[in-house]
């Protein structure tokens, strides 16, 4: 695929900073500078680091200030999965605009973004009638229906227990363990940028953030913190519902002749809401209801990714509450673990590693976009698809700023 970075996204109006806001009343020296800069980044997570990508195309000065000395939260604890094709209507929009994103800053940064696509395997009737009404409504060059031997060639194991399947060409593949740090070190070199590690937020306003080492200063601000939306917001993820979801997730070692692309099940087709909307979702989750109904108590998305060293990224479960508990429940794990493994053909899967992923999530929002002060943007994504639509948010939003 052909790509021309610097006609990767619409170009951005440069507006010089109006310098410090006279709403700031700290006496301290703005460790970002006096001058301000054009956006202050709060957040270094993929969200947040997009937003710093696109903002540096478009000529802007870049302050980002996080709390921790890297990214160790949502970002590097997801499948790294670009779940563009499974979206719907906006969230479509924002995912197919991300993917260009994407792979224009893995063109600049030089970090592994894999154009494998996506298979759904298909174990039964309803799931095959699934992915068939899928493809009729999004067209056969973003669905390919697969027989079982067809199927089988992309899972790259044996036919057995398949009926068939479909492939999910634009679907993109990231390594989260290393990805948020490519781009904080392209972004590093770039001029015009600085990184503010290990330094928290306290308070945002129109034109500075407080932070515990000194105010910086911004002509505007956007705030990507995913679910720790309510430390500083807290009204507004009152207003959104916005939880936290914890993940049971794993690293196994990857079956022999495993293909490329990424593996979701049936359980994927009752997550994603471009399968989980069709008629046919209904049959298929009424019969997991009857015969496997502990996956949906955990409310499950049994799938994997493969890493550049051939390890797999498998999960995950979803569970819900305003705190994260750190505790894993091995039953949950040995569920996820076993489904995989009959989905893979193999007797069990190997675990190297074991964690609790954590992301945003609401019950009546995907996104919560909000401008709770002049020249101040929030953006959290509370639907699990951050990488999915990081870049694509990152343009909206600035844009809009």
């Amino acid at each position: 695929m052909s790509f021309d970075a610097a006609t990767a996204s619409p170009a951005l109006p440069r507006t010089p900073p109006s310098g410090p806001s006279s709403t700031e009343s700290s006496a301290r020296e703005a460790i970002g500078g006096d001058g301000g800069a054009d956006l202050v980044v709060v957040g270094a997570g993929l969200v947040g680091l997009a937003h710093a990508v696109e903002a540096v195309r478009a000529g802007w000065s870049v302050q980002i200030v996080e709390r921790d000395a890297a990214a160790v939260g949502a970002s590097v604890r997801n499948f790294g999965h670009a779940c563009v094709t499974a979206q719907v209507g906006e969230l479509l929009e924002l995912a197919q605009d991300s993917r260009d994103g994407w792979l224009g800053a893995a063109s600049r940064a030089g970090f592994w973004a894999a154009q494998a696509g996506a298979v759904v395997v298909a174990r039964a009737a309803d799931e095959m009638a699934v992915l068939e009404e899928f493809a009729g409504l999004r067209g056969a060059d973003a669905v390919q229906l697969l027989d079982a031997e067809g199927a089988a060639r992309r899972l790259g194991r044996g036919s057995q227990g398949l009926v068939g399947g479909a492939f999910f060409p634009a679907d993109l593949r990231i390594d989260p363990r290393v990805t948020a740090a490519a781009i904080a070190g392209w972004l590093q070199q770039q001029p015009g940028v600085r990184i503010h590690w290990r330094t928290c937020v306290q308070g945002v306003e129109p034109g500075v953030v407080h932070t515990s080492r000194g105010p910086v200063r911004g002509e505007r601000i956007v705030v990507c913190v995913g679910h720790d939306l309510d430390y500083l917001f807290p009204q507004l993820a009152d207003d959104n519902d916005v939880q936290r979801c914890r993940l049971s997730m794993a690293l196994v070692d990857a079956p022999p002749d495993l293909g490329e692309n990424a593996v979701l099940t049936a359980t994927s087709m009752l997550r994603y809401d471009g399968l989980a909307q069709t008629q046919a979702a209904g049959a298929l989750r009424e019969r997991i209801a009857q015969h496997r109904p502990q996956l949906l108590d955990i409310v499950a998305n049994a799938m994997c990714t493969r890493r550049p060293d051939g390890t797999l990224l498998v999960g995950d479960s979803h569970h819900y509450d305003l705190a994260a508990p750190p505790f894993l429940d091995e039953d949950v794990a040995d569920l996820l673990l076993a489904e995989l493994a009959d989905v893979l053909g193999v007797e069990r899967l190997r675990v190297r590693q074991r964690w609790q992923g954590v992301y945003a999530s609401s019950a009546t929002t995907p996104l919560v976009r909000a401008e709770p002060a002049p020249g101040v943007r929030v953006v959290t994504v509370s639907t699990g698809i951050g990488v999915t639509l990081s870049f694509g948010l990152a343009r909206q939003s600035l844009a809009q700023l």
